[in-house]
């Protein structure tokens, strides 16, 4: 999004690692350490809304609630989700653990999990593998512990998500990791964003919220919510610089709307990524609401898979929606061509060209001047084959 660096080692006061620490089969990195070494150490995060949250989640919450964390431990390779005491307790000793590897406090060691549920962790091998990603963090700002970071946290992605942003006298960076299972509330999947702006943790918090709310909670891949979704932003102060919070909201909003759309185009078995966008409605709320039930409508995501622009399974799923519309006001554009028009027959759908991989749907309501976008992705062959077979 800029020609900033990329990666949470980008800013200063940042460095990472990630490492193999065996959890996975496959023999892949799958655990990382963030460090911040101040010497601000200012933090907020965002956590699932899902009332089955992992326990990691409910760590990091309490953890977070201070505005201080000075590293997060993030493993790929399993959620630790529906675990029970025994989970918990396993959370607790690995930010036990890496507080002391580290010489800090467990209290501001955040921790996140992502992989199968309802299995728990190794603790012969993430014990050990916290020791060797502290081993491998460096003093300074190495791009490559950021991108192996970056690496490790990994599932289903086929490709590390990274992003920087230079800003006027810091710097923000990110990473994140996410698939499928996206349906956020409040955040998605697994985020860490770094900065070295000089700022106190109830500034990150608000900007913190307020980019998500228009970036992760509006990319909507499968209508599935995580139970360990997370989101986090530390604050180094290592620039000296304290910004302009408008300007930081900005370039922190352009952060997360970078990655989110990174993560819907990586969506699993996706051969679409599709941009919904509802203009001229009554308020924000109905256009999210309108773009978010055609983004869920299996009869829309499938047929941009056959690329047919059944602008019917639009209209349908809009419907069932209690946005302010007129059924006979309603118009639907399809990678620019008007499929409908005042509700019935527009162009001729035969006009849309669905062979690219980019695909623009917009529906005006003719009710007010909101609008709002939502990202989501069609519904193919290989989604169902993936995650029919993911827990073997």
């Amino acid at each position: 999004m800029s020609n900033a660096p990329l990666g949470i080692t980008a800013p200063a006061g940042f460095n990472a690692s990630g490492i193999t620490a065996g959890l996975k089969a496959s023999g892949n990195p799958d655990l990382a350490v963030v460090r911040n070494l101040g010497p601000k150490f200012n933090a907020a995060a965002v956590f699932t809304s899902n009332r089955v949250a992992a326990a990691p989640v409910h760590w990091s919450r309490q953890a977070i609630s201070d505005g201080r964390a000075d590293a997060v431990v993030l493993n790929s390779g399993g959620a630790n989700a529906c675990t029970g005491p025994e989970g918990f307790a396993n959370t607790h000793a690995t930010a036990e653990h890496a507080a002391k590897v580290l010489g800090v406090s467990s209290g501001d060691v955040l921790v996140c999990s992502t992989g199968l549920i309802g299995e728990q962790l190794p603790m012969d091998k993430i014990l050990p593998g916290v020791d060797a990603a502290v081993a491998a963090l460096g003093t300074g700002n190495e791009f490559d512990g950021g991108a192996a970071a970056a690496t490790a946290i990994m599932t289903t992605d086929t490709v590390s998500k990274q992003v920087g942003f230079a800003g006027n006298g810091y710097t923000i960076g990110g990473m994140a990791k996410g698939a499928g299972m996206l349906a956020p509330g409040l955040a998605t999947m697994l985020v860490v964003i770094t900065t070295d702006a000089a700022l106190e943790s109830a500034q990150l918090d608000a900007a913190l919220r307020e980019a998500t709310r228009v970036s992760f909670d509006r990319a909507d891949s499968d209508g599935c919510m995580s139970t360990n979704d997370t989101v986090i932003i530390m604050a180094s102060g290592a620039s000296g610089t304290t910004p302009d919070i408008a300007e930081f909201s900005a370039g922190l909003t352009g952060i997360c709307v970078d990655l989110a759309k990174q993560l819907i185009g990586d969506a699993e078995g996706a051969a679409h990524d599709i941009t919904i966008r509802t203009f001229n409605a009554a308020t924000e709320d109905d256009a999210v609401e309108v773009s978010r039930t055609v983004s869920r409508s299996n009869l829309f995501k499938t047929a941009i898979f056959g690329q047919d622009p059944n602008w019917g399974r639009v209209l349908s799923a809009v419907g069932t929606t209690k946005a302010a519309f007129e059924a006979d006001e309603l118009n639907v554009s399809i990678n620019g061509v008007q499929v409908c028009r005042n509700g019935g027959v527009g162009d001729d759908r035969n006009l849309v060209d669905l062979t690219g991989r980019q695909v623009l749907v917009e529906i005006d309501l003719n009710a007010g001047t909101a609008e709002a976008s939502l990202w989501t992705n069609d519904l193919t062959h290989d989604y169902v084959h993936e995650n029919s077979a993911y827990s073997s």
